[in-house]
C-alpha cells in the first residue's frame, strides 16, 4: 500500500504512519552501558514520496522536568531533544544530522570521518512538536533532495539510520541502534533500513541584496548576487554562486595570536557549507583539511583587504558505486586566485577508498600549488578500525619546484565496552605545503602516540557521576631533522554527572625538548621539562542559572618548572525567561614566561597578564525572530623579564637587545537581528564595531581592558535580505 502524505504537525496519526518501521528498543549510550532507556521512547521511520519521514513519541512523566527553553539554530544547550541521523547511501562516508528540541528548535549538521560533526551546514527540512499529558512527540520530514544519493536499480533503497533522545534534566541519552559517538566507530554502525525508492528534483535560487554603511570610512555600498542549487536527479547536485556577498552576519570569537601557527576557524558561509561533506579530507592534526574554504575570499595576496570572489561552483554526484565532487572558485583582480578541487570516493563492504586533488593558481606570487591525497578507512573486524591518509604537494614558484609528502595512520581497537586502545602515527615532510588551498598547523613534524582508555558506567546510585572515562596517552614528537620536540605523558578524565553536567580534566607532563617554530626558521630553542593541568565543567540550566568554568595551571617555557602560570574563566548565564537570557563572563590569565619572537634569533620572555570580558544577550522573541548581542573585550599587559638570543646549539643566551614591554587592547561587538521570512530566507540587520591596538609599553591591565571599549577601527551597519525561490 503506498504511503500517505505526512502532515507534519507533531501528531503521530496511526493512519498516516501505517507501514512505518516501529522502533522501541532504545538503550542508554550516555552513560554508555546499554541499559534500557529510563523513559519510554518510540521511533517511526517511513519512506514517502515527499521525503523520509521520522517520528518520535516521548513519554515524559511530570516527576521529570521538561525543558521549555527556546534555542537558536544549531544550539548546544542541554535541553530535551531528539535526533535522527541518516546515511542516505549506507556506506559510512557521510551522515546528515537533524535535531529537534522540545520547543521546536533545530540543529542540523554533517557527520564525517565516523564522528566529526560540522554544524555550519543548514538544510531545508520540516519539523513539528506537540505536547500532550503523557509527554511530547516530534515529526520530521527530510526531502529526498536534501542530499545526493546513489542510483538504485530496484524499487527499494537501503539507507542507514540512527535515532536518539536526550533528557535535558539528567543528560541521559538513549539511542537505537546501540551506537555512540564516544566509540571509534559511529557512522558505520547505523542500522540499515530498506525503504521504497523515491526521488526528487529541485531547483532553488536564492538572490540577495545588501546595503552597508561604513561609519569609519563614511562609505555606502550596495551589492547583490545569487546562489543556485539544482538537483536534476537523485545522483547529481550542483551549487553555484555569482558575486557572493560574505558580509559578516556571523561573529567569530576574538583571537589574539602571537604564535607561529595559524588559528583554524570554521567557515559559516552558506555556499561553502552546502554539499561540503564529500570534501572532508582530514588528518588527526589540529583540524587539518586539504580544502580549507576560508582560503577562498580570505586575505588577498597583495595585502589589500580580502579577495573578491567573482564566482564559485560545486558539483556533487555519483556514477555507479563511485562518488565525485568538483569545486571551483575564482577571485577577481590582479591579486585574485583560482581554486579547484576534485574528489573521488569508492566504498566497499568493509573499506572506503578515496582520492582528492586541489590546485591553486596565485599569479601575484607567480605560484601554482597542487596537492594530492589518498584516504583509506578499513574495518577488518568488529573490534578494529584503521584509517590511513597519504598526501603530497608540488609547488611551482618563480621557475622552481618543491615537492614533499606526508602520511597519517590511526588504529583503534576496542576489547569490550570498558577497554580500548589507540595508536596514531603522523609524518609531515619539511617541504610539505598544504596551506594554499588547505590547512595544516605545521609541517616538518613526526608524531606518535599510544593511548589506553577505560570507561566506567556501572557507578553506585549514590555517586554524583553517571560515567567516567579515563585515558592515558604517551606521545613522542620529532621534527623532520631528528630533533626531539618532546616526550609527553597525558592523563585525562571525562565525566558526566547525573544532573546533566559535564566535566573534563587533564594533566600533562612534558620532557625537555626543543621549540623549532618560535624563531620562524632562525634556529630551534631548547626547552626544559614542564607540566600543565586543565579542568572544565559545564553545568546545564537549573532554575534561572547555567554556567561554564575553566581553570588551568602550567609551568614556564624557558624557566620550566621554576615558575607557575594560571588561567581561570567563568561564564554564568541568567535565564530571564525561556526565550531571553543574559551572560556575563570573564577570563584572567597570568603567564610568567611568555616567549615571543622579536625577529631573527631574538626572543623575549614576558610576564603577562590577560583579561577578557564577555557579555551578551539572546532573545528569541518568536520562532522566526531573534535578537543577539555579543561583546568581547581583551586587555593584555606584558612586561619584559629578559631578552634572549638563541645560539647554534639552541641555548637561550641572555641579551641586552632592546625589547619593549607592550600592551594590547582588542574589541569586538555585534548586535544582530534576524527574521526568518521562509525556510533559508532571512532578513538581517547587523551592527558591528571593533578594533585592535598595541602599544610599546606596559600599562595597568584594567586600563588596557577599559581602553578597548574606545576602539573604533571598524563600525558598520549591514542590512541583508535573501530569499529562496523554488520554481
Amino acid at each position: 500500500m503506498p504511503a500517505l502524505a505526512i502532515e507534519v504537525d507533531g501528531r503521530i496519526d496511526p493512519e498516516e504512519w501505517q507501514g512505518a518501521q516501529h522502533i522501541t528498543d532504545f538503550r542508554k549510550v550516555e552513560p554508555l552501558n546499554g541499559d534500557p532507556a529510563s523513559l519510554a521512547t518510540e521511533g517511526f521511520v517511513l519512506a514517502t514520496p515527499q521525503g523520509l519521514a521520522v517520528a518520535f513519541r516521548n513519554r515524559h512523566p511530570d516527576s521529570v522536568p521538561l525543558s521549555q527553553q527556546r534555542v537558536q539554530r544549531d544550539f548546544e544547550d542541554q535541553v530535551d531533544r531528539v535526533t535522527v541521523m541518516v546515511d542516505f547511501d549506507g556506506d559510512g562516508r557521510t551522515g546528515y544530522v537533524f535535531t529537534v528540541s522540545a520547543t521546536d528548535g533545530v540543529y542540523d549538521a554533517i557527520l564525517s570521518n565516523e564522528h566529526d560533526l560540522n554544524a555550519d551546514w543548514d538544510g531545508k527540512w520540516r519539523h513539528a512538536v506537540q505536547r500532550d499529558r503523557d509527554g511530547w512527540s516530534v515529526e520530521v520530514l527530510l526531502p529526498w533532495h536534501i542530499a545526493p544519493m546513489r542510483k538504485s536499480t530496484s524499487d527499494q533503497r537501503v539507507v542507514k539510520v540512527y535515532l536518539d533522545r536526550v533528557i535535558g534534566y539528567t543528560g541521559e541519552r538513549s539511542a537505537w541502534p546501540y551506537a555512540s559517538i564516544q566509540r571509534p566507530r559511529f557512522l558505520s554502525e547505523f542500522a540499515p533500513i530498506e525503504l521504497t525508492n523515491y526521488g526528487q528534483q529541485l531547483l532553488a535560487i536564492t538572490p540577495f541584496v545588501s546595503a552597508l554603511r561604513d561609519n569609519v570610512d563614511r562609505d555606502n555600498r550596495l551589492d547583490g548576487g545569487l546562489d543556485l542549487f539544482w538537483k536534476p536527479s537523485g545522483q547529481t547536485q550542483l551549487t553555484a554562486t555569482v558575486n557572493p556577498d560574505f558580509g559578516q552576519v556571523e561573529s567569530d570569537d576574538l583571537i589574539v595570536n602571537f604564535n607561529a601557527t595559524e588559528i583554524f576557524i570554521r567557515d559559516k558561509r552558506p555556499f561553502f557549507t552546502e554539499n561540503q561533506g564529500i570534501f572532508e579530507f582530514t588528518t588527526p592534526s589540529d583540524d587539518s583539511q586539504l580544502l580549507y574554504t576560508r582560503r577562498v575570499g580570505g586575505p588577498a595576496d597583495d595585502g589589500d583587504g580580502s579577495g573578491d570572489i567573482a564566482a564559485a561552483l560545486k558539483l556533487n554526484g555519483s556514477v555507479g558505486s563511485m562518488k565525485y565532487g568538483v569545486f571551483a572558485a575564482d577571485e577577481a583582480g590582479e591579486a585574485g586566485r583560482t581554486f579547484s578541487a576534485l574528489r573521488l570516493v569508492r566504498d566497499f563492504e568493509t573499506q572506503n577508498l578515496g582520492i582528492m586533488a586541489t590546485n591553486v593558481e596565485r599569479p601575484f606570487y607567480d605560484r601554482e600549488a597542487s596537492v594530492v591525497g589518498i584516504d583509506h578507512d578499513w574495518r577488518p573486524t568488529a573490534r578494529w578500525n584503521v584509517r590511513t591518509r597519504l598526501v603530497g604537494s608540488d609547488i611551482q614558484q618563480a621557475g622552481e619546484s618543491v615537492r614533499d609528502t606526508g602520511a597519517t595512520l590511526i588504529t583503534d581497537y576496542e576489547w569490550n565496552q570498558r577497554w580500548r586502545a589507540q595508536f596514531v602515527g603522523m609524518h609531515f615532510g619539511d617541504e610539505l605545503q598544504l596551506n594554499d588551498a588547505g590547512y595544516l598547523s605545521r609541517n616538518n613534524y613526526n608524531y606518535a602516540h599510544v593511548q589506553l582508555s577505560r570507561r566506567f558506567t556501572e557507578l553506585p546510585e549514590t555517586s554524583r557521576y553517571a560515567s567516567k572515562d579515563w585515558r592515558g596517552r604517551f606521545i613522542e614528537t620529532y621534527d623532520d631533522h631528528g630533533q626531539l620536540l618532546n616526550h609527553q605523558l597525558r592523563l585525562t578524565r571525562e565525566s558526566r554527572w547525573r544532573n546533566g553536567s559535564w566535566e573534563y580534566g587533564q594533566i600533562v607532563i612534558n620532557s625537555a625538548g626543543v621549540d623549532d617554530l618560535v624563531t620562524r626558521g632562525n634556529g630551534a630553542m631548547n626547552r626544559p621539562p614542564s607540566f600543565g593541568s586543565y579542568f572544565t565543567i559545564e553545568r546545564p540550566r537549573r532554575g534561572n542559572w547555567s554556567y561554564t568554568t575553566e581553570a588551568e595551571l602550567f609551568s614556564g617555557k624557558l624557566a620550566g618548572n621554576k615558575v607557575l602560570g594560571y588561567s581561570f574563566s567563568i561564564v554564568p548565564t541568567y535565564h530571564v525567561s525561556d526565550a531571553f537570557n543574559v551572560y556575563v563572563g570573564g577570563y584572567v590569565d597570568y603567564n610568567p614566561d611568555w616567549i615571543i619572537w622579536e625577529g631573527g634569533n631574538l626572543v623575549g620572555s614576558f610576564a603577562s597578564r590577560e583579561t577578557h570580558f564577555d557579555t551578551g544577550i539572546n532573545w528569541i522573541a518568536t520562532p522566526k525572530q531573534e535578537l543577539r548581542l555579543k561583546l568581547q573585550a581583551i586587555g593584555i599587559n606584558a612586561k619584559l623579564r629578559q631578552a634572549y638570543r638563541i645560539d647554534s646549539r639552541g641555548n637561550a643566551i641572555k641579551s641586552n637587545d632592546p625589547v619593549d614591554d607592550f600592551s594590547v587592547a582588542n574589541l569586538g561587538v555585534q548586535l544582530r537581528y534576524r527574521y526568518e521570512l521562509a525556510p533559508l530566507s532571512y532578513l538581517y540587520v547587523v551592527y558591528g564595531r571593533g578594533g585592535y591596538n598595541e602599544d610599546p609599553l606596559a600599562q595597568n591591565l584594567g586600563r588596557s581592558l577599559r581602553d578597548s571599549f574606545s576602539l573604533r577601527d571598524e563600525e558598520q551597519l549591514l542590512i541583508k535580505l535573501s530569499y529562496r525561490f523554488e520554481p
